[in-house]
Parts: C-alpha cells; sequence; structure tokens
C-alpha cells in the first residue's frame, strides 16, 4: 500500500501508533485497534472527512500521556482529550480537535440526558465517568448544548461507546492517515 503524502502530521500520528498503538486500558482492544474501529464506524455513518480522523484520533491523549493506564488505576484524571486536542491543533483545526476535546464532556451529557446510557458504558467507560466528574449537572448539559462541534462530539462518543470489539476487520491506519492529509493546514 502507498504511503499518504509526507505531512507532518501523519509523520507525528503514524509514530505514535507505532510506539504506543498496542497499548491496552482495560477494553477488549488496543489503542490502535479502538481508533481504528471508531474511524471504520464515522465512514460508516457518512460521517465528513475531519470527523472520521477526530474519531480515529480522539484518544491520542492517552498514547501521550506518560502513565494513562496508572492514572485510571489510581483514581487520577489523565485529561487525555485535552491533551489530544492540544496535539492535533498543530495541524488540524477545530473541525478535528474539538470534538475531540468535547468527546469526554459528551460522555457526561449523554449520561445526564438519556436514560439508560450510563448503564450500557463498559466497566472502563463508567469508572472514568466517576473519575472525569460524573454527569453533567442541568446547567453543564446546557452549556454542552451551545458549543460549537457538539452535535459532532456526540457522533464521536457514540463510536467511541461501541468500538471496542475484539477482531473487528477495519481499514488500515494508511487509509485515516491519507484522510487526514486532506484535512490538515498546509504543513
Amino acid at each position: 500500500m502507498t504511503q499518504p503524502a509526507v505531512h507532518p502530521a501523519t509523520q507525528a500520528i503514524r509514530s505514535l501508533f507505532a510506539e504506543k498503538g498496542m497499548l491496552v486500558y482495560g477494553e477488549a482492544v488496543n489503542q490502535l485497534e479502538h481508533a481504528l474501529q471508531c474511524g471504520a464506524l464515522a465512514e460508516a455513518e457518512g460521517a465528513p472527512p475531519n470527523l472520521v480522523v477526530a474519531a480515529v484520533l480522539h484518544d491520542v491523549g492517552h498514547m501521550l500521556h506518560r502513565d494513562a493506564a496508572g492514572a485510571v488505576q489510581s483514581g487520577d484524571d489523565d485529561r487525555h482529550e485535552l491533551l489530544g486536542a492540544k496535539f492535533l491543533l498543530r495541524w488540524f483545526g477545530p473541525e478535528v480537535a474539538d470534538p475531540v476535546r468535547l468527546h469526554v464532556d459528551a460522555k457526561r451529557y449523554l449520561c445526564a440526558r438519556e436514560p439508560g446510557y450510563e448503564a450500557s458504558l463498559s466497566p472502563v467507560s463508567r469508572r472514568t465517568l466517576e473519575i472525569q466528574g460524573g454527569p453533567f449537572s442541568d446547567e453543564q448539559a446546557l452549556a454542552f448544548e451551545q458549543m460549537p462541534h457538539a452535535a459532532a462530539a456526540l457522533s464521536l462518543r457514540r463510536w467511541d461507546d461501541i468500538g471496542k470489539k475484539a477482531g473487528a476487520r477495519t481499514p488500515a491506519l494508511e487509509h485515516y492517515l491519507a484522510l487526514a492529509v486532506g484535512c490538515a493546514k498546509p504543513g
């Protein structure tokens, strides 16, 4: 398979997944498998390329954190959504970075607004929900609804919740890196 055009974003993302993509954080899949499944789910729903890229990269903050698994075990919030968004803003606009930044808030929002949502979360997601502040209050939920890219973050969150199936078939990372080049700032 041919490599996508050389761009600093694709080089950094490829390196990050090569170094830390095999990390497992308590789910049935590793970081790379989860990322690829989320991207495949986004594409299957006809999401625009920038949201597909956000879906693939939404958990890069876990790989950037010095010890994301240890943080969860000790009850500390690794703030992976902020680490990831900051990392992505180097190369992408808010259409990619903001859904990443908001995907934890989207979980907190859905727990507050959608009956049964919290019970549907995986055990790891329920544990991190506690660490991340629990379901939103009504006031927090209303504020979230007004944020640009909140709807995109809600879609991303749903893919995040279901993109954890061992052995799922997906396109390779290079497929999504080619999309990322098209969404990236000129580099």
